[in-house]
């Protein structure tokens, strides 16, 4: 009998113990959906795209797990909507060593009556990664038709055997309807290649290099990284990363960043650009000096305000281009926060920094 008392009262605490666990469980996730539910200005972001929705919200896509997602009635209040990705890619995975689902630097863009989310898989300092590619109808979550679909990968880079790093995606459509991709990060810089009419997917050429630091070409040879145990210090003098092109008048303008993001006070992300009327280059700056051989003008960086701004987007807002990025605020303790400005262009068709 009192083995079977202390047996009842080992149960009974357990239960208790359980019931106690799963309560604070429960409170806990209703704090943090009542905190992701609250509107809030000026929000922490890293790789920000920006599309406007069907439902006459704009939305975010950035980095985070399985695609941060945020949406805004007038681009200043933001709250936080449910990742992108349903789940972490069971191909991504797969073919990415360490990636565990902290997805990098979403694409966003409309074709064939199908929202296009291009997302990027890897682990920082390494260029074995993959980028992705999931559709939607339509990005208002309380749309019946509102369902991500993830087509799997686009094109992987492999440590030892590309010159090249498959990160950074963005989207650009010519006028025929045929879509490009550019992508790209340090080691060769940012790349270039076609991709199939039919699908949006699947890569009908090879990877072109549009923007590097030096005049000269990478070869896998010649890249060196210092490195720290596994924390990468310096990756070699082609620090350039992060494109997207974007049309404007007669004009496609590839914006890329120079140097070091995700440091902080020691972050020196600069945005710089140049223009080409064709989308496969060259892009040339204000000085001429083409971006394969280390041009760039510069737009926006470090300041009295900003330890660095860069991995750049744009987009149309009542019929006004603007400039999209995240930068590292001095005032906020050095943290990412959204950073928008209006695009306005000098007579000869150059960006004018606001």
């Amino acid at each position: 009998m009192k083995k079977l008392f202390i047996l009842c009262a080992l149960l009974s605490s357990a239960i208790a113990g359980y019931s106690q666990a799963d309560t604070q469980k429960k409170e806990a996730n209703k704090r943090r959906a009542d905190w992701m539910s609250r509107p809030m200005k000026n929000p922490g972001v890293h790789d920000p795209v920006i599309a406007l929705g069907e439902d006459g919200r704009y939305y975010i896509f950035s980095t985070g797990m399985n695609v941060g997602v945020m949406s805004s009635a007038d681009l200043e209040e933001w709250r936080f909507e449910a990742p992108a990705l349903p789940e972490t890619p069971a191909w991504a995975i797969d073919t990415v060593p360490g990636y565990r689902g902290h997805t990098w630097a979403p694409d966003i863009s409309f074709h064939n009556g199908l929202w296009h989310l291009y997302y990027s898989c890897s682990t920082f300092g390494k260029n074995g990664s993959a980028i992705g590619l999931a559709v939607n109808k339509t990005l208002d979550p309380k749309s019946p038709d509102f369902k991500w679909e993830d087509r799997g990968m686009v094109i992987a880079s492999h440590k030892g055997k590309d010159c090249w790093n498959a990160i950074d995606p963005n989207l650009i459509v010519d006028k025929r309807g045929n879509p490009y991709l550019t992508f790209g990060s340090f080691w060769d810089g940012i790349q270039l290649i076609k991709l199939s009419k039919k699908d949006f997917q699947t890569p009908v050429s090879k990877p072109v290099t549009i923007s590097r630091r030096v005049d000269r070409e990478f070869t896998l040879d010649k890249i060196e990284f210092t490195q720290e145990g596994q924390n990468i210090i310096e990756a070699g003098p082609n620090a350039v990363e992060a494109p997207f092109i974007f049309k404007h008048g007669k004009y496609y303008y590839l914006f890329v960043s120079f140097d070091y993001c995700c440091r902080g006070e020691n972050s020196t992300y600069k945005t710089v650009y140049g223009r080409s009327k064709k989308i496969a280059g060259p892009y040339v700056d204000k000085d001429g000096k083409r971006m394969d051989k280390g041009g760039g003008t510069y737009l926006y960086g470090p300041n009295e305000e900003y330890f660095g701004v860069g991995h750049s987007a744009a987009f149309i807002h009542n019929g006004q281009p603007m400039f999209i990025s995240h930068a590292y605020e001095k005032s906020e303790g050095s943290r990412a926060r959204l950073f928008i400005r209006p695009m306005n262009f000098d007579k000869d068709g150059w960006i004018i920094a606001e």
